[in-house]
């Protein structure tokens, strides 16, 4: 965090400042920022976040002796330690935030990215972070802070040094993405797709649409709306770009996008395509696995260009990213038995775009086993979105289908149903259950996907295969 008095930041957050030892109002606080105790670092200052599960006032001790020497609190704890007490401290460091942005902002050198969509945002993310680092010091999330929490702790990283700030928004309520976009109004706004991802939240699709386009509303008047051409209910969101000035680029497939990818090749060591962006055509070989990321480069790629980075400079820094992020089509092992971790999230779009992929990149005598689990937030639609995926796996004849947890239960059975021959989905309650039978059931020459969302923990199985397969 940049430089502040105690009395600049119970100012900016609205808190009482209870000052402990040698601290006044002026002293200056300039370290990180964090809801973790065991995060702490000397200088830094502890946001005692209550939680679900436990409270984070009863780490105040911890985080002091790890080195923090302010904790923003909701009642003073009896530690020693200089605290400022607010209502809320989730709400707090948005403020908090907002005003270091701000301040930084001031300085006229700091761009600012926001992203958004149901799918894909973690991975533009670390492409675009990956362009922009040469061109200058680039704050972007640590894995998926996107959320109340997550998007704060990360704008709060920001230096005077900064040129350039990623932001990655997502929404498991109404009105999330209007909030943490309003923090920072982004000179450029990226919108990936929109998929059934967070849809029980928002009832349906059209609630959906509302929520992502809330970041085109944010963008700073004359900045720049990056939208996906090939994806009708993003397409739509012109209109609100128009409405606020905005510039709009696109990306995608067709042919009228302003950054546009050709044929596909896919491969077990990427895709290979072609970008054409202002008549010329770039070859491509993105090593992060599965087709669908090339449209999430095309994104990274114009968003880079809206901020000056030329296309072949994006293009071959793009070409040096093997991974996304951990649990995301992450490649455990290749020999003798392959495993892709990709249980991190998991959408329909999300997940039918890494079956078609183990598809793909899978050989005439490489058995493909998919072993999948719940897919989180579906609300009304769960079990319809399950079937469907049930049905994709056997159409896409894979035969080794593997669900685990009650919550997947109707992929199983829609599963069973559609298929043709005996015995090519089980289904186990737990992980551990899965675990035994696969260790059994995997043969040399096996391609393995592992795939569910972060809710049903099955990222956890998949490194369990890695490390008894590698």
């Amino acid at each position: 965090m940049i430089a502040l008095t105690l009395s600049e930041i119970a100012e900016a957050i609205g808190g009482r400042l209870h000052l402990h030892g040698d601290a006044t109002p002026e002293t200056v606080v300039s370290g990180d920022v964090d809801t973790d105790s065991r995060a702490m670092t000397p200088g830094a200052v502890f946001v005692a976040k209550p939680g679900e599960t436990t409270d984070g006032h009863l780490f105040v001790g911890k985080a002091v002796e790890a080195g923090a020497v302010l904790a923003l609190v909701e009642r003073v704890v009896d530690e020693p330690v200089t605290q400022i007490v607010v209502p809320d401290v989730v709400l707090a460091i948005a403020d908090l935030a907002r005003e270091v942005v701000a301040r930084v902002r001031a300085g006229g050198a700091l761009k600012i990215v926001g992203i958004t969509g149901s799918n894909g945002k973690t991975t533009t993310k670390n492409l675009l972070a990956t362009i922009l680092r040469p061109e200058g010091e680039t704050v972007a999330p640590k894995g998926s802070y996107n959320n109340a929490v997550g998007a704060p702790l990360t704008m709060l990283r920001v230096t005077h040094d900064t040129r350039f700030l990623v932001c990655e928004f997502g929404a498991d309520g109404h009105g999330q993405i209007a909030r943490l976009a309003g923090l920072v109004t982004p000179d450029v706004g990226v919108v990936l797709m929109i998929g059934m991802a967070h849809a029980g939240g928002f009832g349906g699709l059209d609630g959906t649409v509302r929520e992502k386009s809330e970041l085109v509303r944010a963008v700073r008047r004359g900045g720049v709306a990056v939208l996906n051409a090939d994806d009708p209910r993003v397409a739509g969101m012109a209109s609100i770009a128009q409405e606020r000035d905005l510039e709009v680029r696109w990306f995608g497939e067709a042919e009228t996008a302003d950054v546009r990818s050709g044929a596909l090749e896919v491969t077990a060591s990427g895709t290979r395509t072609t970008v054409t962006v202002g008549g010329r055509e770039l070859p491509l070989h993105l090593r992060v696995l599965g087709a669908h990321h090339v449209k999430n480069a095309l994104a990274a790629i114009t968003a880079a260009a809206a901020l000056g980075v030329a296309p072949e400079a994006a293009v071959e820094r793009i070409e040096t990213v093997e991974l996304a992020e951990r649990w995301r089509m992450q490649v455990l092992t290749q020999s003798p038995v392959r495993i892709i971790n990709d249980a991190y999230n998991a959408s329909p779009d999300a997940v039918a775009a890494a079956l078609r992929t183990l598809a793909q990149i899978s050989g005439p005598d490489e058995r493909m086993v998919a072993v999948l689990g719940a897919m989180s937030e579906l609300g009304e639609h769960s079990v319809e979105e399950h079937m469907k995926i049930g049905l994709l796996a056997v159409r896409l004849r894979i035969p080794r289908i593997v669900v685990v947890g009650q919550d997947a239960r109707a992929l199983y059975l829609a599963a069973i149903a559609e298929g043709s021959w005996s015995g090519e989905a089980v289904f186990f309650e737990t992980a551990d259950e899965a675990f035994a039978y696969l260790q059994d059931e995997l043969r040399p020459g096996d391609s393995v996907l592992v795939k569910s969302s972060n809710a049903a923990g099955l990222r956890f199985l998949g490194d369990r295969l890695g490390e008894s397969f590698s």
